[in-house]
């Protein structure tokens, strides 16, 4: 999963999800098009260069693709691991207004059970931390850590390697330096609820939000600073000896998400592998393309970004290579 050069995609929006984003493209939300959609994503020739993962939904963990193939086993063929989103999303958290928690533990074996039977070998789960007044609140910051290490946990016990990640939303007017803060609790929290639980460190990958200022700050950081600040906060709150980090993209345009990670890399003298698992930092252009049926300009978009991301990843991409842009 960590191979140099390569990272994730995450493909694990839900239907309601997805339904979204297909109505702001103008399409229907019926299953046979979100099957469509997924086996681009999963089939594309050529991915396998450049993705050595996916995280699936669980309806797609169930489809096909045109063939009849498991889209499990059309991963497998191409030398790309099946991944799964085993959270049932983020819930209001009880007392305390404008905070949630994420769920989904209730009967979480049984279903590690049934998706590692159906080929999946990692699995996610996603809290959700929002800066606001007064917020996060400690009671925030531990029923997450507790519920995200008890997941961990269990998909050890299953065989399949847990990411973890806690996203710390970059809606709001917060500076870098309040974003730096509340991942730095963040991270420490979710690593002694790990250690509290046993968990093997070495078998665990952190999905990373980057310390990043608000989206409606006055002064936003620019790419050099952000890049400084979220290796500094991994370097401080992150053991060495986690397998691996990977960042969302966290509502970053394409190319801002590539920019950043590239910019990590460039510092150099990093403890761990780093690397990516966007979502619509990969998927936008590949989706409006795709919407308006011009399915080749989408294939090669998708492969466009995604070798994007690789090159980012070795910190060997430039502001060039975007000219070369197939969309």
């Amino acid at each position: 999963m960590l191979t140099t050069g390569k990272g994730l995609l995450a493909a694990d929006e839900s239907s309601a999800t997805v339904a979204k984003r297909f109505e702001a493209v103008n399409l229907e939300n019926t299953e046979e098009n979100r099957r469509q959609w997924r086996q681009l994503l999963l089939t594309a020739d050529g991915i396998e260069q450049y993705i050595s993962g996916i995280i699936l939904y669980d309806e797609t963990i169930r489809q096909k693709d045109d063939n009849g193939t498991p889209f499990p086993e059309a991963l497998k063929q191409k030398g790309i691991i099946p991944g799964i989103k085993v959270d049932t999303g983020a819930k209001d958290l009880a007392l305390h207004p404008g905070e949630k928690v994420t769920e989904g533990l209730d009967g979480l074996r049984e279903r590690f059970a049934e998706y590692y039977q159906m080929g999946a070998r990692f699995a996610k789960w996603r809290a959700v931390i929002t800066i606001g007044d007064n917020i996060p609140s400690v009671a925030c910051y531990k029923a997450n850590a507790h519920g995200m290490a008890r997941y961990a946990a269990l998909a050890q016990e299953a065989g399949i390697v847990p990411i973890v990640e806690p996203e710390i939303l970059l809606d709001g007017n917060h500076s870098i330096e309040r974003c730096y803060n509340v991942t730095a609790e963040t991270l420490d929290e979710i690593f002694v609820a790990l250690k509290d639980q046993d968990v093997l460190m070495e078998g665990v990958i952190l999905k990373a939000s980057m310390v990043l200022s608000g989206k409606d700050a006055p002064d936003r950081a620019d790419v050099q600073t952000v890049a400084v600040q979220t290796v500094k906060v991994l370097k401080e709150h992150v053991p060495e000896n986690i397998a691996g980090i990977v960042f969302l993209s966290g509502g970053q345009d394409e190319e801002e998400a590539t920019a950043h990670l590239d910019a990590m890399h460039k510092l150099g003298d990093l403890p761990w592998p780093l690397t990516f698992s966007y979502s619509r930092a990969i998927q936008n252009p590949v989706l409006d393309l795709w919407a308006k049926g011009e399915k080749e300009k989408a294939a090669a978009a998708y492969l466009f970004r995604s070798q994007a991301d690789s090159l980012a990843s070795q910190g060997k991409w430039s502001e060039d290579f975007e000219k070369n842009r197939p969309y």
